[in-house]
This record gives C-alpha cells, structure tokens and sequence, in this order.
C-alpha cells in the first residue's frame, strides 16, 4: 500500500478487495462512470423473462432500494451514469438460433421472442425490455441497448467511454453472474479498471451471485475488485469537491 495519508487514500480510493480501487487514485467524475446493468421489468417483474425462466424475482428487487440510494449519490455529484438495456430486434434477425434455442430450455417452453404479460420477452420496444420506474434514467443519461450478455460486443458502448475519458467502471446491477460479469470481463480486456458492488447486484440464486462475486478477486483482482455499498458512498463523500 502507498504511503499516503489516511484521509486523502479514502476520498481518492475506494475500500475494495482485493486492492484500493482504482489502483492508480484516479477516482473521479471526470474518469469514473457508474454502469447500472439490465435494470428491466424482464428480470425484475413477474410475467418477465426471468420469471418465465422459472425463477423468482424477489433477489433482483431486493437490490432496487441500494440502487436508488447509489444514483441518486451519483448523480449529486456529477459522476456519469450509463444503463444498459437487453434485448433483440423485433423480427429475432440477431438472435442466433442457439440463443432461442436455450432460452426456452425451462419448465415453461417459452423464451426470447415469446408472448408474455410484458409483451414479447426480451425484445425491444416492448413493455418488459424497459428500465423499471424505480430506476428510470434521467434525460442525458446514456442508454446502451445490447443484443447479448455484455455491453461491449456490437455496441457503441467502448466509443462512448474513450470519448469522454471514462477508464473507471462501476458496475451493479443483474444478474451477477451473467451480464453484470461478462461485461465486467469485456471491460477488463479492453483496459478500464471495474469495480462490482456486492450488495448492489443479484442473481437468479444466491450460491450464483456468490460465486460471481468470488470469482472477480482471484488472482489479486483478475477482473477487477468488489465492494459494498457503504464503501462507495464513503468515498463520494470524502472526494475532493474541487478536484476532476
């Protein structure tokens, strides 16, 4: 650990395992962007993807009250925020056949494209495949709509960071283990430090979002580092207000 006094290591780092995160005491709004990961009413509601994938819902609402405590800090202090969103093309032309093909592998038969109380499942323009009220982005805040699990592959989602300097990635969100983590992990190949906050992403189970979270700090940090809610906010409170 660098020899830097205790006061000034908390308001330019982050608490996190396995390192003070960022490793280079870069966190600021001008390089560290927030990333909120398929907030939708297909993996937070009843009737939704999730749901007909046959799991239950309450682990990915239970995070919906740390979320909005997260943006709301975020956003007083000027930090960019982005949300991404999952989904497929009415007519299922980017939809590889193994991908149909295994999401309607479940106890109900039906998956991506298949009518729902939320319209077709996991497709865009559909009620299902928007941000849920709680967490609804504000005017000015990037949606990136994604075909698959993570934000970068056949997105416009690497432009838009490097134009704006973002080599900081907070992510939360869900689910954990899928698109939480395999954008983590794109992120990481292309260079930007990740952090995932524990307590503000959720599985379809527990034993997943565990292992997910795990997984992250092996290695001395392999894809990143974690850290809890509480960690994150101390941290914006004890940023330097007039540094970038």
């Amino acid at each position: 650990m660098r020899n830097i006094p205790e006061q000034q290591r908390i308001a330019r780092y982050i608490r996190a395992k396995p390192y003070l995160w960022p490793h280079n005491n870069s966190f600021s709004p001008a390089t560290t962007a927030l990333v909120v990961i398929d907030m939708q009413r297909d993996f937070c509601e009843e009737g939704g993807y999730l749901s007909r994938q046959g799991y239950d819902v309450s682990l990915t609402r239970a995070i919906i009250p740390n979320l909005q405590h997260l943006l709301q800090r975020f956003r007083i202090a000027n930090f960019p925020v982005y949300h991404t969103r999952e989904g497929h093309r009415p007519d299922l032309s980017d939809l590889p056949a193994r991908e149909l093909y295994r999401s309607r592998n479940n106890p109900s038969g039906l998956g991506i494209g298949d009518q729902g109380p939320l319209g077709r499942l996991l497709v865009r323009g559909e009620p299902g495949h928007d941000i849920i009220p709680e967490l609804y982005p504000l005017e000015g805040e990037p949606v990136i709509d994604k075909p698959g699990k993570g934000a970068f592959n056949h997105t416009d989602f690497d432009l838009l960071l490097r134009v704006r300097g973002i080599r900081n990635l907070i992510l939360c969100g869900v689910t954990t283990d899928v698109c939480v983590h395999t954008t983590m992990r794109e992120a990481n190949d292309r260079g930007y430090d990740c952090l995932l906050i524990e307590d503000c992403c959720a599985a379809s189970e527990q034993p997943l979002h565990d292992a997910a979270v795990e997984m992250v700090k092996t290695e001395g940090g392999i894809f990143g580092a974690t850290a809890t809610l509480h960690d994150v906010l101390l941290a914006i409170d004890l940023h330097p207000k007039d540094s970038a």
